[in-house]
This record gives structure tokens, sequence and C-alpha cells, in this order.
């Protein structure tokens, strides 16, 4: 036989925990029957009751008490209505007992939480207002002796020779030294075209002084032919080879000056050159040296500044002229070195420039740029035109 499930362990587990939870509600238990030698089975209660006369309701009647002991009636009132009650029936008051008691427990903690939540909903209330008011109230008050005002500085827009009335009047007149003059003169004016805020000044204009010409800048057209070539006066010449009015002019005033200063006379070889004379001129170069010794010293039909009318190849003479290669060690030619400048003559291909200018060195070959451009060319230190102008250099086609 399978023993009682009341002596089970899970039910006495169960009968203990509703026993502590009975004693948590402070009520007082019945006397405790008197102790039989063993504890009585489900099935020995079952058999008792059958034989037992049916348990009636017990009422109680009213008890009327003085203040003082009302509490006390009431209290052994519930007590002796709790020990009436069948044990099944305290058992499950006793759990309903313990569950209102971990109700009232969290009711208490949750309504401590809430006051907190409340004083911090109150702080942020306040701390909301604050910059309500502070955004209505708006910025600060303006000081009375003003607002700081940030100091600017005016920035000149860079000056152009070409807003110049004079210096564009000049252009359109085709009066290149009046230009220069306008500018404020020749240093001022190659720096404003140097630096490409004299978009009206072009260096690729034939007919002007500053024009530039090498192996990348050929002459516009390839074919030009300058209108007012002249013969200069009182220069030997060795060829019928002329020169523009300005550079025929100033080589007059030059070979005057060298011949008075004792340096002997100057004479020359040649001056302009036609496109179709280059042409055979660099063909008979091409002959002797070959394409490539040819473009060392002679330039390629529209490429040559001889055809421009402002270079001249010079030669030393006394009684009898000399060759160009002659003129580097004469006393012609060192008295040039140091004055042409002065009559707007420069040496175009100076020693060791080869690989700017394209050109072997040729101490003989002057190129007329106006005593002005010529001035600063001087004073600047310069040996090429491309790096006067601040133009790239210009070694091959």
């Amino acid at each position: 036989m399978s023993p009682d499930s009341e002596l089970s362990p899970r039910r006495a587990a169960r009968a203990e925990a509703e026993r502590l939870a009975t004693a948590a509600l402070s009520v007082p238990v019945a006397p405790a029957a008197p102790e039989t030698s063993a504890s009585p089975t489900r099935r020995t209660l079952r058999e008792a009751g059958s034989n037992a006369a049916p348990l009636r309701r017990r009422s109680f009647a009213p008890v009327e008490a003085s203040p003082s002991s009302s509490e006390g009636g009431r209290l052994r009132a519930a007590t002796e209505w709790f020990s009436a009650l069948p044990t099944a029936r305290r058992r499950r008051l006793a759990v309903v007992a313990g569950a209102l008691a971990v109700v009232v427990a969290t009711a208490t903690v949750a309504a401590g939480l809430a006051m907190g939540a409340g004083a911090d909903a109150t702080a942020s209330t306040s701390a909301n207002d604050a910059t309500v008011t502070a955004a209505i109230a708006g910025p600060p008050a303006v000081p009375s002796e003003g607002l700081p005002v940030p100091a600017v500085s005016a920035v000149a827009a860079t000056a152009t020779p070409c807003d110049d009335p004079a210096v564009t009047t000049a252009l359109s007149a085709g009066d290149d030294a009046a230009a220069i003059a306008a500018a404020g003169g020749g240093s001022v004016f190659r720096e404003a075209v140097a630096s490409g805020i004299a978009p009206c000044v072009s260096l690729s204009d034939p007919n002007r002084e500053w024009v530039v010409v090498n192996k990348q800048r050929p002459l516009e057209p390839v074919d030009y032919y300058p209108g007012d070539l002249i013969m200069p006066a009182n220069v030997r010449a060795l060829e019928d080879s002329a020169l523009r009015t300005p550079a025929a002019n100033a080589l007059t005033a030059m070979v005057k000056a060298a011949s008075d200063a004792g340096a002997g006379e100057i004479g020359y070889l040649s001056a302009f050159r036609s496109y179709t004379t280059q042409k055979s001129t660099y063909a008979g170069r091409v002959r002797v040296s070959g394409v490539e010794g040819a473009d060392r010293e002679s330039a390629r039909p529209g490429y040559s500044e001889h055809q421009s009318g402002l270079a001249v190849d010079i030669v030393p003479c006394n009684g009898s002229c000399r060759t160009l290669d002659d003129v580097a060690a004469s006393a012609q030619g060192a008295w040039v070195r140091e004055h042409s400048w002065e009559f707007g003559f420069v040496t175009r291909y100076a020693e060791g420039r080869e690989a700017v200018s394209g050109y072997e060195p040729e101490a003989w070959h002057l190129r007329y740029i106006g005593p002005e451009l010529a001035r600063a060319y001087h004073e600047g230190g310069f040996t090429t035109l491309e790096e006067f102008f601040g133009l790239p250099a210009a070694p091959t086609y």
C-alpha cells in the first residue's frame, strides 16, 4: 500500500508555508489539540467526520465594550471566528492574507518612487520654465557704447595699364614709346606684361617694338613685311639691308657714339630679311650643317627676328670690315656690350642661354626693343626676352 499523501514532503512543505504566512498576519491561532501518539491521517479524519454531528456556523452576539476594551474584544472575536473555521479554509485565508501583504508592500514602494519622479518632474519643469523665460526675454541689452565693429581693410584693385586712357590711346595710335611712358616707364610696363595684367599689350603683334619671335612664336602672319623700312644713315652696310625706322635711327646714333668714344667703326652685314630671303638663308645652312645644326644657327622662315625689321648683325670695321665671328673679341664688341642698351638695343642671344633662346651665342645679333625697355632689361640683369616678359623657354620648334 502507498503512503498517505498527507504525509508526503510536498504537503508538509506547503503546510509549513501556510503556517508562516498565518504568523505574518499576527492572527492568533486556536490552541492546538492535545497531542496524540500519532498524527491523524486524512482517512481517519474522514471517518471521524462521518460519525460526528454536522458543524454549525457559530454566531456571536454583539458585545458592548467600553472604549478601552473595544480593540481587545474585536481581536478575541476575530480569533474565535478564525479558529472555528475548517482547516482548509483557514489555509486559503492565510494565503490570501499573505498576497495582500505583498500587494500592500509593493504599493508602498510604488508610491515612494512616484513621489521621487514627481520631484524630478518638478525640477525639470522649473528648468524648462527658466529656458522659456530667457527666450522670451531675448538677447542681452546692447551696451551704451554700442557693439564692436570689425575692422575691414580695403584692398585696392590691381592696377593695370589697360585701364589708363593714355596707354590705350597711345597703343591705338601705334606710338610704342608713348604707351610705355604712359604706363610708368619700362620697368613698370614690363612687370605689367610679365604678370599678365596688361592684356591690351600683345607680344605677338609684329608692328610693336616689344614683339617676341622665337622657335615657339612665329610672326603673324608668317610672311610679315614691315611698312616703315629705311636704310640707316651714315652706317656702313655690307649689303643692301634696311631696318624699321626707329631701329635704323637708333643704329645711326649708336655707331656715331662708339666712334666718338674711340671704340672704332661699327658696320653691319644684315638687317631685314624677308620671308623668301630667310627661306633661302636657312636652306643654305641646312646644306652645310644639316637640320639640327642649322636650327642652332639660323631661324626657319617665319620664325626669324630679321623678318621683323628690328634685328641687325653688326661687324667691326677698321678701314675694312671683318666677320661676324670677330665681334666678340673686338673693341667695338666690348663697347656695344656696355652701351647698346642706351640706344634701345640688347644682345639677343647671350652666352650660355641656348636652353632658353634656342640659339648658340651671337655677339653680333642686336635686337631693338626701344630705350626704355632696354634700360629695364639692362638694369634687371636679363639675358633673354623670354625671361624678360615672363614667357616659356623656346629651345626647339
